[in-house]
């Protein structure tokens, strides 16, 4: 996804498989479905999907598909480098959600912290483009523009200006 590797997690039927599946159609690529081999590599995280199902989503109500042989090789990708967790959560009405992303949070695999967020799910929320939004907002943040932060401290500057405006007048 725009070069980011993104691992989908989620208790089971949450929407996992048809949002990859979502993302397969926009022109990004499967690495894996339900079981993901991953490894260290120097201080990097890999993925790959277990040889037997490779390239195959399990979708309810369509069954099984092989992701290659509907859309192409170009479709699928062996292994990847995984940079960002996205979690998807049931919405739960007056639950907690992230609305400013200023504090980071963090998934740790073989001893790797990696960039997590949560997404809840409910009717209506476009959950693959939340997730591309979310791993060019990562790729921002590895390129040192955290935009959350930036307009903090723009908040905060812009609050101190008027504040030594108003005690002058």
């Amino acid at each position: 996804m725009i070069g980011i590797g993104v691992l989908l997690l989620g208790k089971s039927g949450i929407g996992k498989s048809e949002t990859a599946l979502d993302l397969v159609v926009r022109g990004h690529r499967l690495v894996a479905d339900d079981v993901v081999v991953m490894w260290k590599k120097g201080s990097a995280i890999l993925g790959t999907g277990e040889e037997v199902i490779r390239h195959h989503l399990e979708i309810r109500g369509l069954g099984i598909i092989n992701i290659k042989d509907l859309f192409g090789i170009a479709a699928v990708r062996e292994t990847k480098k995984i940079e960002l967790v996205v979690e998807l959560v049931e919405w739960a009405e007056g639950g907690e959600y992230d609305r400013l992303g200023i504090d980071e949070m963090i998934y740790s695999v073989l001893g790797v912290e990696l960039p997590r967020l949560c997404l809840p799910v409910r009717p209506g929320r476009n959950l693959a483009t939340l997730i591309e939004v979310a791993a060019r907002n990562q790729l921002l943040k590895a390129q040192g523009h955290h935009s959350a932060r930036e307009l903090q401290e723009r908040l905060r500057q812009a609050m101190a200006t008027r504040t030594r405006t108003d005690a002058v007048e």
